[in-house]
């Protein structure tokens, strides 16, 4: 079995890179350390883009998969009602141009 990064680990390195290229990124909700499920809420000059919520495909590699409603009216509800389901869910926004590229990248090793 291959050792993967935890969700803390994960979510620190997205920190860092989005920060590193000039951009904004933040926890709105701290999961579990070690394994809570992730989800970005995906934003460019404040306005949201999209949801993804990190997964496994069925090679058994992580992936960014989109998640949640595509209206940004309704982003908020949606991500209450998933914390109230899921106490252990992170929800990070990342702000930054092309914020799916950044996360896919940083999963790629993860």
């Amino acid at each position: 079995m291959t050792p993967r990064l935890s969700s803390a680990m994960l979510v620190s390195a997205l920190l860092r890179r989005v920060h590193a290229e000039g951009g904004n990124a933040a926890i709105l909700a701290k999961g579990d350390e070690g394994g809570g499920a992730i989800v970005l809420v995906c934003a460019e000059r404040g306005a949201i883009t999209g949801l993804r919520e990190r997964i496994l495909d069925h090679g058994g590699r992580y992936a960014w998969a989109p998640c949640g409603p595509s209206d940004p009216d309704e982003v908020n509800q949606y991500l209450e009602r998933r914390r109230s389901r899921d106490p252990d869910i992170w929800i990070v926004e990342l702000d930054i141009a092309d914020a799916e590229r950044f996360a896919a990248e940083t999963i790629a090793t993860g």
